[in-house]
Parts: C-alpha cells; sequence; structure tokens
C-alpha cells in the first residue's frame, strides 16, 4: 500500500512540484483514501484520485487598477474550477499578499471534500489575488474589486460557479464585486454568496464557520461524554472565524483565554468574555486595528509578539488563523499540557507532522474540511434561499447549520471508526467526501 501510495504521488509531484501547498493537501488525501480504493472494484483502476487533483479549469488573468495617487497598480487574478460532478463550483475569493497557484489549488482541491461532506449539490472552487487590502482606502478597494470582476464576471454564474468571501474579503469587498457583477451583466442574481442581509444575504452567514467548527467540536466531545461547559480555549487569529468560534465557546460556558493575528497573541488568564469579545470585534472589524490593542483596553492580559498561541495550557484548541500555523512542536506541547480536542476553523492549519501527533496521542482530531464546513454550508443556504426569493429566520439557519454538522460528524464516524474504537476523523472525512464525488464521476464518464 506504501509502494502505491508513494507512486501515485510521484506522478503528483512531476506535475506540480513547484505547489507545496497543495501536494500536502494532495498527500493527506491520499494517504487515506488509496487504501479505501484498493479494497473497492467500484473505484479501483479508474484513475479516479488522478482525475481529482487535476484540475478542470485553471484562470489567471491580469488586474489593473489606480490608487489613491493616481498610479497604476497591477495584481493577478486566479479563478480555480477544481470539480464539478456534484454541483456548480464553490468556494471562496482570497486576498493576500500570499496568494499563489498552489495555495489556491490546495484551497480547491480541499473544497471539493468540504462541499461534498455538506450533502449540499456544490462543486469545489476556489480563487482570488495577491492584492492586499490591508492599508488600503475603501475607494482603492473598490476600484480593484471592479478591475477584478471585469474579467472574473466571464467565467462564473449562479449555475456555473459561484464565489465567497474568504481572507481578505468580507462584507465590504462582496458588495464591491456583487455590484460591478450586476452591472456587466444587467441582472440581479446569486451569483455571490456572503451578501448583505439587504440584497440577499443569509442570516448567521457570518458566523456560520466559527459556529460550524465548534458545533463539530460538540459532537466529538458528546461521543465521549462531554462538553465545553468549563473548559479552557486556546483559539488562533481574530478574524470572522476565530470571532465567532470564540462566541459559540462562550455561549456553550468554556472560557476563551487567546486570540491572535500576525504580529502575535493575547493571552487573558480571566477570560475573554463577551465584553471583551464584543471590543476585538470593534477593534477587527470597524477599527481594523491589531490584536496587540487588546492590552491597552485590558491591561491584565498579555500580548505576546510574533508566536502562536500553542504553548498556552488548555483542554480544547481551535486554529482558526491559516494554513500550517500549527506545527509538530506545537501538537505535542498541546498534548502534553493535556489538550483532548483539537477541532480546526482554518483550512490545513495543521502541518501533517502535527496531525500524526494527534492521532498517536488518540486525541479527537478534526481536519478543516469537516470541521470549519460550517461556512460553505450556509452559503449553500444563502443559494437557496437566493432561489427561492426568500429569506429563512436565524434559528431556522443556525438550526439547519447544527444539522448539517452533526450530519458530517456521522459520516466521519462512519467511515473514520477503528477496530479499537478510535475514531480517525481525517481518514472519515476524506473517504465520505471522495465517495459521493467519485460515484457522480463514474456515473457521468471520462470527462
Amino acid at each position: 500500500m506504501k509502494n502505491n501510495i508513494e507512486a501515485f504521488m510521484d506522478l503528483v509531484k512531476q506535475r506540480n512540484g513547484n505547489e507545496p501547498e497543495f501536494l500536502q493537501a494532495v498527500e493527506e488525501v491520499a494517504e487515506t483514501v488509496i487504501p479505501y480504493i484498493v479494497e473497492h472494484d467500484i473505484y479501483y483502476g479508474k484513475n479516479i484520485l488522478l482525475r481529482m487533483v487535476e484540475p478542470e479549469r485553471v484562470i489567471s488573468f491580469r488586474v489593473c487598477w489606480v490608487d489613491d495617487e493616481g498610479e497604476i497598480q497591477v495584481n493577478r487574478g486566479y479563478r480555480i474550477q477544481m470539480n464539478s460532478a456534484i454541483g456548480p463550483y464553490k468556494g471562496g475569493l482570497r486576498f493576500h499578499p500570499t496568494v499563489n497557484q498552489s495555495i489556491l489549488k490546495f484551497l480547491a482541491f480541499e473544497q471539493v471534500f468540504k462541499n461534498s461532506l455538506t450533502t449540499l449539490p456544490m462543486g469545489g472552487g476556489k480563487g482570488g489575488s495577491d492584492f492586499d487590502p490591508k492599508g488600503k482606502s475603501d475607494n482603492e478597494i473598490m476600484r480593484f474589486c471592479h478591475a477584478f470582476m471585469g474579467e472574473l464576471f466571464r467565467h462564473i454564474g449562479a449555475n456555473t460557479d459561484i464565489p465567497a468571501g474568504d481572507i481578505g474579503v468580507g462584507a465590504r469587498e462582496i458588495g464591491f464585486l456583487f455590484g460591478m457583477y450586476k452591472k456587466l451583466r444587467n441582472e440581479f442574481t446569486g451569483v455571490l454568496t456572503g451578501k448583505g442581509l439587504s440584497w440577499g444575504g443569509s442570516l448567521i452567514r457570518p458566523e456560520a464557520t466559527g459556529y460550524g467548527t465548534v458545533y463539530f467540536a460538540q459532537n466529538m466531545l458528546e461521543v465521549k461524554g462531554d462538553s465545553f461547559e468549563g473548559k479552557e480555549v486556546v483559539i488562533s487569529g481574530s478574524g470572522n472565524v476565530a470571532q465567532y468560534a470564540a462566541e459559540k465557546s462562550l455561549q456553550l460556558g468554556a472560557k476563551v483565554l487567546t486570540l491572535s493575528d500576525s504580529s502575535g497573541y493575547i493571552y487573558d488568564e480571566e477570560g475573554i468574555d463577551a465584553d471583551k469579545l464584543k471590543f476585538v470585534m470593534h477593534l477587527k472589524n470597524e477599527k481594523r486595528g491589531r490584536i496587540s490593542e487588546y492590552i491597552d483596553q485590558y491591561p491584565k492580559a498579555k500580548f505576546v509578539k510574533g508566536e502562536t498561541p500553542w504553548r498556552v495550557k488548555c483542554d480544547i484548541a481551535l486554529p482558526c488563523a491559516t494554513q500550517n500555523e500549527l506545527n509538530e512542536e506545537d501538537a505535542k506541547t498541546l498534548v502534553d499540557n493535556g489538550c483532548i480536542c483539537v477541532s480546526e476553523g482554518a483550512n490545513m492549519p495543521s502541518t501533517m507532522e502535527a496531525v500524526h501527533v494527534f492521532h498517536d496521542a488518540k486525541i479527537l482530531f478534526a481536519p478543516g474540511k469537516a470541521s470549519n464546513a460550517g461556512g460553505v454550508a450556509t452559503s449553500g443556504l444563502e443559494m437557496t434561499q437566493n432561489s427561492l426569493r426568500y429569506k429563512w429566520t436565524r434559528s431556522e439557519v443556525d438550526n439547519k447549520l447544527k444539522e448539517i454538522m452533526s450530519d458530517i460528524h456521522q459520516s466521519c464516524i462512519e467511515y473514520g471508526t477503528e477496530e479499537d474504537g478510535y475514531i480517525d476523523y481525517v481518514k472519515g472525512a476524506n473517504i465520505a467526501g471522495f465517495v459521493k464525488v467519485a460515484d457522480a464521476m463514474l456515473a457521468q464518464g471520462i470527462v
């Protein structure tokens, strides 16, 4: 079996040798899915996984825009349309200086499995640009978004490809992007999700990824007869996902100790309560400040510059910042400090070595493709509401989100439970996501 996996990865590396993030995502899936393929004749010999790792379409384009000084700026735009076997492409847009083809392919590949797990009819895609919104004026961001959509609109549509937000693309950016799409196509349609409530958005969508990450962790704990009540929680990030993961953790009775951004992390021994979290939301969402400013308001807290929060003793860890933020040493520290549960709110925030540490220690570990699927699931619910020209209540959407996260958890148990009773959620998520897409691909023939 090891030879089969190595032979497969050798072929993928030949084609994608300069794309480390993408290769990491593929290898993590291959380790669990290839043994399953070999054991099931319906998939064996069909090169299903090889077809899955090859995008159906990779779109790259130039984005020219004018800054406030009148200078012409040039950025790269991308859209990776990975797999449409079970529905139109669905996945976010990321605006960040680190964006490149490797990162977007890894995100698009993960999105295929994530969307499959939601049980909703959505394929996988991802896109974005190396444009950095930080430090830009609203007018500069508007001009960039309009220029970006000036090319992207040719490749998306309500039944073709439905982008959403991701890092660097929030409600402001979605509004500018949607406005230009509407103008160019002369139609009002649900082609972007994460829209404002007054023009087609869904309640709970901003909260969904963070809430879903906690709901999934809650499901894992319940299998062990445990809960969030009284637990100490360490969270990385301070953006949308981290904020609402913290909010839901507090609602379930936990004590949140940390939040972070690229400059470092804050540690509040007394706990980041609802009022303190409200301050963070104002700081990050409206003032667009740095997490270090938290200690100006709450001087009893500590700010640790340039580090991640994984050395802080905790019961539950929720990595909600970015890919590969939690390494092998961090994982060992968490385990040694008594952490019993890790639920990924970001996409692939744990390195493969870190994941192996969690598995060896037999702690509860949820991969992002399962635990952070709440965001895209609620985007799917937004698409449904747009199609119906109808809006569900907050409680209706939240209940549907809980149900979807519970269904994903159950699928992971079905495919990931090992002989000794330990649930390998990585294996369960990968196989459950694979089976639905693979069955659709087989039914549709070699296309």
